[in-house]
């Protein structure tokens, strides 16, 4: 079967048919590996089994999007995808500002009394060493770190695997594809919206407060490619970071809010997406990029 006719359809089917075929070539796979996790929806999805369906799903995409480019006459060039150096200046650049604005977003919080940061198992580990070998305690300590922070490295290259895979898909292939119908705010609107409810994919309960948050930071993802003239390094990298930075906290210790201010302005259920001062922090960066880059 033959795609040739794709070149002159409509947008959205086009549209449709990405998602159709990527769909449908995920979901046989998904349904072997949900029965081998003994996965059952809509139980919540613990991080192992995420990962085990999370592969294929973004393995497969970059594949049919190349399909499709092939067949358009386009490469992962006209998605904002490249090999020169700019690109990876503007990734690093996006990298580095969001670790920065998620050190101002829980610094803000820890130097407030607003919420708490505790490591994790320490308490555990505390009293073991202690019973041991008193001695031993600032040791065991540094072990029990030396441990969690050599994972940081695993984590950064999911980071910008996952990172790269969803901007290739939403900013990249959907919303170029949607700018040939509409103006650049529609279509980055559309493109955000899909890109939020596509995460209700993996959990329903959790994420629905999410959906604002994860909506406005597909729009400053928008904005950093505009920013970027195009290029998807500036939004991988503002992406892979926010990642990064909020999976290490997670894996390092525990952020828990006090009883100060009410759980919606920190971030319903430890999530700063679903919370004011995470809607505060994506604002900052668009209004930064805003200023940066007008300036240039």
């Amino acid at each position: 079967m033959t795609f040739s006719w794709l070149v002159n359809a409509p947008t959205p089917i086009k549209i449709l048919v990405f998602f159709g075929v990527w769909m449908g070539l995920w979901m046989p796979i998904a349904v072997i590996s949900a029965i081998a996790l003994n996965w059952r929806p809509p139980q919540p999805l613990n991080e192992t089994q995420k990962l085990a369906l999370l592969a294929p799903l973004y393995g497969i995409a970059p594949i049919v999007l190349w399909k499709i480019s092939q067949i358009q006459g386009q490469s992962f060039w006209d998605y904002g995808l490249s090999w020169r150096s700019q690109f990876f200046q503007s990734t690093a650049i996006g990298f580095g500002l969001a670790v920065i604005s998620l050190i101002l977003l829980f610094g803000f919080q820890f130097v407030l009394g607003w919420s708490d940061w505790r490591p994790q198992d320490s308490k555990q580990t505390d009293e073991q060493s202690s019973t041991l070998n008193p001695d031993l305690l600032p040791r065991n300590r540094w072990i029990e770190l030396g441990k969690k922070v050599s994972i940081l490295l695993p984590i950064l290259l999911i980071a910008l695997w996952v990172s790269s895979t969803e901007e290739l898909i939403f900013r990249g292939f959907l919303q170029k594809q949607l700018q040939q119908d509409y103006s650049w705010f529609v279509a980055a609107t559309l493109a955000s919206l899909i890109f939020a409810f596509s995460h209700l994919l993996w959990e329903v309960r959790n994420t629905l407060p999410q959906l604002p948050g994860l909506a406005l930071m597909g729009m400053v993802l928008s904005l950093a490619c505009l920013c970027d003239r195009g290029s998807l390094g500036l939004a991988i990298g503002l992406h892979a970071g926010w990642i990064w930075g909020i999976t290490s906290m997670d894996t390092l210790g525990t952020v828990t809010a006090s009883e100060q201010v009410p759980e919606w302005v920190t971030g319903l259920g430890g999530k700063p997406l679903a919370g004011l001062l995470g809607i505060v922090m994506l604002l900052f960066v668009a209004g930064l990029l805003g200023i940066v880059y007008r300036l240039i």
